[in-house]
């Protein structure tokens, strides 16, 4: 049997899919406008799943459910209803109390979990995640609201006192900044989308939100409990085709933040829809090359594990995975060789499959895309290092290790998003600097070596060419308690369990002269808890 045989044989039929891991086909014909679920009776949009099923015509992904295909008319609405709970800050929502916000946030966790198994399998069955990963992928998102819920009361709990300076007495807190027009992307669509969702949403605005292209589903058995967690209007739903719904939202200027994960280019054209782009604040996470150097001095069987877990992690579908490696010449045949041993070790199937590590691509036109990119590498020179490196079978790529790599190649410049390992020889460790300072991106670099002063000289160039450098291991998110950011076209703001909270808000404060008649009336107030705002809770 040939290795393209072998992958195909990963697809079985339906009635040989484990029961605990079939799915019902799910057709929605709803989405969540002002507080109410709306019917949809026109063009829906049809979902398929990377993985396949055998058939008298070959091997076709499985149907598993549409969704409605609305327009920039439903879309105005949903704008219009956010706009309405926001009320120029006037809302029930943003006017509020934090401990009233934080009872709808926890309320809203006891009736998302209940929807757990659901949301997992959709989460496998829509993007081809691994089983395994799709539940990290949900309990991590239940962490990372109880994170941000602790993280509001800490904040909270430091503003609950009043400042005094040069006879003004004043309270600052935050208070939120509108209407945000929330946006997530396929690869982690419900972890990634809730990073920015959940903070906006907590902090007091309204929200319009528009689940990712791939991974559409999964937010579906979410509406309702949305729906019954808070004010009508505080979280709507777009859906339709990005292109045709959200240019005209941006358009009339009523939209005060942009939260973003996907690619810079559509970023920019968003940002630019805006009449007053100044604003605007945009939260955005975009795309990324993150490179990798292996010096001379490293520890090869450790950077080859950190290379393989940061370069094929969900396929290598990570905006963190690492993208191109340098290798230097006295190393790179070794390394070469271990990282081609390690990757016949990382099982490949479908995603319910046990221990499985490599699983089908989501995105119908991928396959062809990385086939064009391998093919380009060795028409300029590269060779595929590992055995089977590139097969492909339906909606299956098998990961390849290109080298050497050079700059006449796509792959030496274009993010990939897939599981294909460029590496590039260097003799000067001058080549990945200057790789990293003509890069359009600039989120992550990992640094191999057991050489104490050579990290020590790789730090500090690369500290201000990147926003994270990794010391002998993969490129990252996490913990979320760390900033994650980038420089360049990889983002703008920057994201943690806090920074979000503040990216999400602005702060504001209530200040008085310092004399009687002003701490009589401050007093008053206080204790008669007559304001949300000028307020001496304490929330523990």
């Amino acid at each position: 049997m040939s290795f393209e045989d072998q992958i195909k044989s990963i697809f079985v039929e339906e009635s040989r899919i484990p029961e605990e891991f079939r799915i019902e086909e799910i057709h929605q014909r709803e989405y969540l406008c002002n507080g109410e679920m709306k019917k949809w009776d026109g063009p829906v949009s049809e979902v398929y799943s990377p993985v396949c099923i055998p058939g008298p015509n070959g091997l076709q992904r499985k149907l598993i459910g549409t969704y409605p295909i609305c327009t920039e008319k439903e879309a105005n609405e949903a704008l219009e209803a956010a706009i309405a709970a926001y009320d120029n800050g006037r809302g029930e929502w943003p006017t509020m109390s934090i401990d009233g916000r934080i009872k709808c946030l926890e309320q809203f966790i006891f009736k998302m979990i209940e929807q757990r198994g659901l949301v997992v399998k959709l989460i496998m069955w829509e993007i081809g995640k691994s089983y395994t990963d799709s539940a990290k992928e949900f309990d991590r998102t239940i962490e990372y609201i109880n994170a941000t819920i602790d993280a509001l009361k800490d904040i909270d709990r430091q503003s609950s006192r009043f400042e005094i300076s040069e006879g003004v007495v004043a309270q600052v807190r935050r208070s939120p900044l509108g209407v945000v027009l929330c946006m997530g992307p396929f690869n982690y669509p419900l972890n990634e989308t809730f990073t920015t969702l959940i903070p906006a949403l907590i902090m007091g605005n309204t929200l319009l939100f528009k689940p990712p292209k791939h991974g559409t589903l999964l937010h579906y058995p979410l509406l309702k409990a949305f729906q019954e967690s808070f004010p009508k209007g505080v979280v709507n739903t777009v859906y339709g085709r990005g292109a045709v719904v959200t240019p005209g939202l941006m358009a009339t200027g009523n939209i005060n933040v942009l939260a973003f994960i996907g690619s810079s280019k559509v970023a920019n054209d968003l940002k630019k829809r805006h009449p007053k782009i100044n604003r605007l604040r945009a939260v955005l996470s975009l795309d990324a090359k993150n490179l990798a150097i292996i010096t001379k001095n490293a520890d090869l069987k450790l950077a080859v594990n950190e290379c393989i877990l940061g370069s094929l992690s969900f396929n290598g579908q990570r905006c963190t995975a690492i993208k191109i490696i340098y290798v230097h010449k006295d190393v790179a045949d070794e390394f070469l060789k271990l990282l081609s041993e390690a990757i016949p070790k990382l099982p490949f199937g479908l995603p319910w499959d046990k221990d499985v590590k490599l699983t089908p691509l989501p995105e119908p036109h991928k396959p062809d895309f990385l086939k064009e990119t391998i093919a380009d590498a060795v028409a300029n020179g590269a060779r595929v290092v590992n055995e089977n490196g590139g097969a492909t079978a339906a909606s299956f790529v098998y990961p390849a290790i290109l080298y050497p790599v050079n700059d006449k190649m796509k792959l030496f410049r274009e993010e990939q998003f897939g599981p294909v390992i460029p590496v590039v020889p260097f003799t000067n460790i001058e080549e990945p600097i200057a790789y990293q300072i003509d890069s359009p991106h600039g989120q992550q670099v990992s640094i191999f070596s057991e050489n104490a002063n050579e990290i020590a000289a790789l730090i500090d160039p690369f500290v201000n060419l990147v926003s994270r450098v990794n010391i002998n291991t993969q490129c990252q998110r996490g913990p979320d308690v760390f900033p994650f950011t980038g420089r360049k076209d990889s983002a703008e703001g920057t994201l943690s369990v806090h920074d979000a909270l503040r990216a999400f808000s602005i702060r504001s404060l209530v200040a008085a002269k310092l004399n009687e008649a002003n701490k009589h009336l401050i007093n008053e107030i206080v204790n008669d808890n007559s304001s949300n705002f000028l307020s001496t809770k304490f929330i523990l």
